[in-house]
């Protein structure tokens, strides 16, 4: 009786009444971007915004995007159709394609990035506040377990947040913002919502193509929901772990202050007190140098497995009174009368 009515529940329409709670911290934007491919979940926030927009007397201008990756012949169609939806609920439409050369492997994360460039192009264009995406409580699920079998640490398993750094926009006090209203609604949900309001949509088959890793992972959900592990269950372990990696933050800020002998500087080596450097916690420990690298770095992210190791080698090291020199995403770590000092490493020496 209980699994009937719950699934009763995830197949219900999205009601007025909750999208004015979901849109709600969008009320005073000037615009904001909507990003909408076509599928169930974007159309679905496509229709739903502009319902909202209607009851209201002052609100946001909204633009809806559609980025053409033009790597299915079905696109560009897929896209006008969009716009005519656009057009007929009175929302204003911009196809943006992505042009330019594909690359042959890891295509699907090549096709995000362009697609966040292209959509933080056109917010920064329009003047608008953020990019609305239509993420859903089943993408935070597949998101947990995607970066669980990569071997993501705390702060990756917290998966999406509602409100986000755009990651291809500059990072300035006007850059637009990530929004995710959906977040905690099930996908269900808004096909339900499109079927009731008699909306048509299309479907990706790129996303039950089982050559990518996220549609082998979205067809075990089924599975791993029988077992109890269901799409709200491993959201709500996201949420917590957001919460906690959080609270460690605020740590490893005091552990900052506490084992340096001054504030970071612009440039230039960060130095580290090396005895209580390896007094801290061994998480904070991590974190507060992989802060430091991340600032002095020039060869891209750091790994989380190679900053353990680093990690584990500095907190060692003064205490075995071992000498420490070591390169990490072209930053260096070395240790030098009981300091640990961060800065950026010298270039290395091309081969003739």
């Amino acid at each position: 009786m209980y699994g009937e009515l719950r699934n009763r529940t995830t197949r219900k329409a999205v009601t007025a009444q909750e999208a004015n709670a979901l849109f709600a911290d969008l009320q005073h934007s000037k615009a904001i971007v909507l990003a909408v491919s076509g599928g169930p979940d974007s159309t679905a926030l496509l229709w739903l915004a502009a319902r909202w927009r209607k009851t209201r007397k002052h609100g946001p201008a909204l633009i809806a995007v559609t980025i053409d990756h033009a790597l299915r012949r079905e696109s560009a169609a897929e896209a006008r159709v969009v716009k005519r939806l656009a057009r007929k609920l009175g929302v204003a439409h911009r196809i943006v394609r992505w042009r330019g050369r594909k690359p042959k492997t890891g295509i699907q994360e090549a096709a995000r990035q362009a697609r966040y460039r292209l959509l933080a192009d056109a917010a920064q264009s329009a003047g608008a506040a953020c990019v609305v995406t239509a993420h859903t409580l089943d993408d935070q699920a597949e998101t947990v377990l995607f970066r669980l079998a990569r071997g993501s640490g705390l702060t990756g398993l917290g998966a999406m947040a509602r409100i986000a750094a755009l990651p291809a926009a500059a990072q300035t006090r006007e850059a637009p913002r990530l929004l995710r209203p959906l977040l905690e609604i099930p996908k269900s949900r808004l096909i339900a919502t499109l079927r009731a309001a008699k909306v048509p949509f299309a479907s990706d088959p790129s996303n039950d193509d089982p050559r990518f890793t996220r549609p082998r992972l979205r067809a075990l959900m089924p599975q791993i929901a029988g077992e109890g592990l269901d799409a709200r269950r491993l959201a709500t372990l996201a949420r917590r772990l957001r919460r906690a990696d959080a609270a460690i933050e605020v740590a490893v800020d005091a552990a900052q202050i506490a084992v340096s002998y001054a504030p970071w500087p612009p440039q230039g080596s960060i130095t580290f007190d090396a005895a209580r450097f390896c007094a801290l916690p061994s998480e904070i420990a991590l974190r507060l140098l992989g802060r430091a690298i991340t600032l002095r770095a020039t060869e891209g992210s750091v790994e989380l497995g190679k900053l353990e190791d680093l990690a584990t080698l500095a907190a060692g090291a003064p205490k075995a009174g071992k000498p420490l020199r070591r390169t990490l995403a072209g930053a260096l770590v070395s240790l030098a009368a009981e300091r640990i000092v961060i800065e950026t490493a010298p270039q290395r020496r091309r081969k003739p």
